[in-house]
């Protein structure tokens, strides 16, 4: 299902460089909530990273359009992305189709990332779960030939995985990355979606911004630092160098 809501156009191949990584989001906020540190930490160190909202997240209880647009706008400043749109598929409703899966995998032919990044593969979100069933989809889909798809073909060499999850679970991460440097503004991407994440939520502790700062404390300590963001990955990891290890 394409929702009419102005999504985005595909960018010019020809005119755009090619990401180092694209994060694919359900909704604005997630990208945020479960690695923005990550996606700020990857800017600082001069890749060019890339957010792709699958839906506007709209209806809310206290938001609206208008609010998301402004609010994810804020949230995109913050992080000083390389590159953000929105697939313009429907909230709520989600879905794992050749339809929607076309349509990311047009996008990834444009913005030719490296690498990808997903939510968590077990959560109570259905959204959640379609848009990662649909990224890995996406991912094989891009590569193929003959086809009308705009862009080359392109296969991202690794698809990894974000916590933003739903769920209550003791996850065991492959990895968790320091984002000590990179907290506060975190928190201010976050804090943009003012409508999301404090408007009309309980202000009792521990609120949600409470559990998002307690999160990243626990994967922090977890590797010595104080704030960290865990990872998770189907795919063996490889490495060339034991010297970026904690």
């Amino acid at each position: 299902m394409i929702n009419t809501l102005t999504p985005t156009e595909f960018p010019n191949p020809d005119e755009f460089e090619p990401l180092d990584f694209l994060v694919v989001a359900p909704h604005p906020d997630d990208a945020e909530i479960g690695m923005g540190g990550t996606i700020m930490r990857m800017i600082d160190q001069g890749m060019r990273v890339g957010v792709l909202d699958l839906t506007s997240g709209e209806p809310t209880p206290q938001g609206s359009m208008e609010t998301r647009i402004r609010e994810t706008a804020a949230a995109t400043a913050v992080m000083k992305l390389t590159w953000r749109g929105n697939a313009g598929l429907v909230n709520r409703a989600l879905e794992n189709t050749i339809e929607a899966r076309v349509r990311i995998a047009s996008y990834i032919r444009c913005l030719r990332p490296r690498w990808l990044f997903a939510p968590y593969h077990h959560d109570a979100h259905p959204d959640h779960l379609a848009a990662t069933l649909l990224t890995e989809a996406a991912r094989f889909q891009a590569k193929l030939s003959k086809t009308d798809m705009p862009g080359p073909r392109h296969h991202p060499e690794r698809l990894y995985y974000y916590f933003c999850i739903h769920l209550r679970l003791a996850v065991q991460p492959a990895w968790i990355v320091d984002i000590s440097d990179q907290w506060e503004r975190k928190m201010a991407a976050v804090r943009a979606f003012e409508s999301q994440m404090i408007t009309g939520r309980p202000t009792t502790p521990p609120t949600l911004i409470d559990r998002i700062r307690h999160e990243g404390e626990h994967w922090g300590r977890l590797i010595n630092r104080t704030h960290g963001e865990p990872f998770d990955t189907k795919e063996p990891l490889a490495m060339s160098s034991l010297r970026d290890l904690l």
